[in-house]
C-alpha cells in the first residue's frame, strides 16, 4: 500500500506508525513507503521517511507518528488522510437528497424556479467577485464595509469561509496542474477535482500563511470560524419571507446547483474549451461555463493575467461579474478595478506555443 507525503526540508527519518480506524474488524497491516510531508519542527524540515505500521480498522481514523531523524533529534510529524470523510460525504449527498425530496414535496412553478435562478447568480457574484477575484486575487479595492459585505454575500454559497476559500486558491495557482495541486483534474481525476478534495481532512483548515494579507480582520476571521452562520441565517430570511417553498427552492435547490456550478472550474475548466495563451498548465476558455459562472469560464484568460478583475479579455467573451463590479465603480463603492494590459492581450493573437507544465512551484 505505497503512500506519497509532501515535504520541505532535510531529515533522514524513521516513522513509527498507529492507525485507529472505525469498523468492527482488525487488519494487521506491515509496509514500507517512501514519505514526503511537510512539517514545521523546529522551523521547516524535509524528512524523507520508511513507514511501519499496524492498522486496527474501526469509524474514526487517528495517526501518531514519531519520526527520529539522523541528528538524534524525535520530532512529532501529524499526517492526516488524504480521503473523503465519510461524514463530510454523508452531509453533502443529505443535502441533494433534502434539495430534491423538498422540490417533489412543495412542488414546482414558474415563480420558485424564478426564485432559485436569482438566488444562485447572486451568491455566484459574491463568490467570482468576492471570494475569487478580490480576496483571492486583490484584483479591485473597496472599503473596510464593503469587504465584508463581500464576505458574507460569499459565506452565504455554504462554500466554507473566505479565508479558506481564497488562501487554497491561491495555493491552487501557486502549483497549478502539478501533483502539489489540490483540485487538478490531470493530477487526480474529475471526482477529486470537483468535490473530493473538499471532503478531504486534509484540506479542511485554511492555509492562513497564504493570506496573511486578511488575516488582520477579525471580522473576517469570524466569518472565516463560523462560516456556516450566514447560509442558515439566509436559510431563515427565506423561510420567513415565503414559507418552505422559498426555503426549499431559494436556498436547497438553488445552493446544490451554485455548489456544482461553481466546482465545475476546477473540474471542467482544466479539460475542456480552447487554450489561448500557454500558461503552462491545461487552463481553458469556455464560454458555456463562463454562462454558468457569471464570467469564470474563461480560465485561460484569468490564469494567463490573474490580478485582472475581467476575465473576459475580448469584447465578445462575456463576464457578467465584471459588468456589475463596473456599475460599483461608477458610484464609488469600488476602485482601482484592475485589467489586463494591451501586451497580455497582445499574446492572444499570437501562435500558441506547446503546453508544458513546469515541475516547480510559479512565483
Amino acid at each position: 500500500m505505497p503512500v506519497t507525503e509532501a515535504a520541505t526540508g532535510p531529515v533522514a527519518a524513521t516513522v513509527a506508525v498507529t492507525e485507529s480506524v472505525a469498523a468492527t474488524e482488525s487488519v494487521a497491516v506491515t509496509e514500507a513507503v517512501a514519505v514526503t510531508e511537510a512539517a514545521r519542527v523546529s522551523g521547516t524540515v524535509t524528512a524523507t521517511a520508511r513507514l511501519s505500521g499496524t492498522v486496527t480498522v474501526a469509524a474514526t481514523e487517528t495517526v501518531t507518528e514519531t519520526v527520529t531523524a539522523t541528528s538524534a533529534e524525535t520530532v512529532a510529524v501529524p499526517v492526516i488522510s488524504d480521503r473523503p470523510s465519510p461524514f463530510r460525504e454523508m452531509l453533502f449527498g443529505g443535502a441533494h437528497v433534502l434539495a430534491v425530496v423538498g422540490a417533489v414535496f412543495v412542488g414546482a412553478s414558474w415563480r420558485l424556479v424564478a426564485l432559485a435562478v436569482g438566488a444562485y447568480y447572486l451568491r455566484m457574484f459574491f463568490i467570482t467577485a468576492g471570494y475569487h477575484r478580490y480576496f483571492a486575487h486583490r484584483s479591485f479595492k473597496t472599503s473596510r464595509a464593503f469587504q465584508f459585505v463581500l464576505a458574507f454575500g460569499g459565506a452565504l454559497a455554504a462554500q466554507k469561509g473566505p479565508l479558506w476559500w481564497a488562501s487554497h486558491h491561491r495555493h491552487h495557482h501557486k502549483f497549478s496542474d502539478m501533483p502539489e495541486d489540490v483540485h487538478s483534474p490531470t493530477q487526480r481525476g474529475f471526482f477529486w477535482a470537483h468535490v473530493g478534495w473538499i471532503l478531504s481532512p486534509r484540506h479542511k483548515k485554511p492555509r492562513l500563511e497564504l493570506i496573511a494579507d486578511f488575516t488582520r480582520f477579525p471580522e473576517l476571521r469570524f466569518l472565516n470560524r463560523f462560516w456556516l452562520l450566514p447560509p442558515l441565517l439566509g436559510l431563515a430570511g427565506l423561510w420567513l419571507a415565503g414559507g418552505l417553498p422559498w426555503a426549499v427552492w431559494g436556498g436547497l435547490v438553488s445552493t446544490a446547483f451554485l455548489w456544482h456550478g461553481t466546482f465545475t472550474i476546477n473540474s471542467l475548466a482544466h479539460v475542456f474549451g480552447r487554450r489561448v495563451y500557454a500558461t503552462g498548465d491545461t487552463s481553458k476558455n469556455s464560454m458555456l461555463l463562463a454562462l454558468i459562472t457569471m464570467g469564470e469560464g474563461w480560465h485561460n484568460n484569468h490564469h494567463r493575467y490573474m490580478a485582472s478583475a475581467s476575465q473576459g479579455f475580448r469584447w465578445w467573451e462575456v463576464d457578467m461579474s465584471f459588468e456589475i463590479l463596473r456599475v460599483l465603480s461608477w458610484v464609488g463603492i469600488v476602485w482601482n478595478v484592475r485589467r489586463a494590459p494591451d501586451e497580455v492581450l497582445a499574446e492572444g493573437r499570437l501562435p500558441l506555443a506547446p503546453l508544458d507544465v513546469p515541475a516547480t512551484a510559479r512565483p
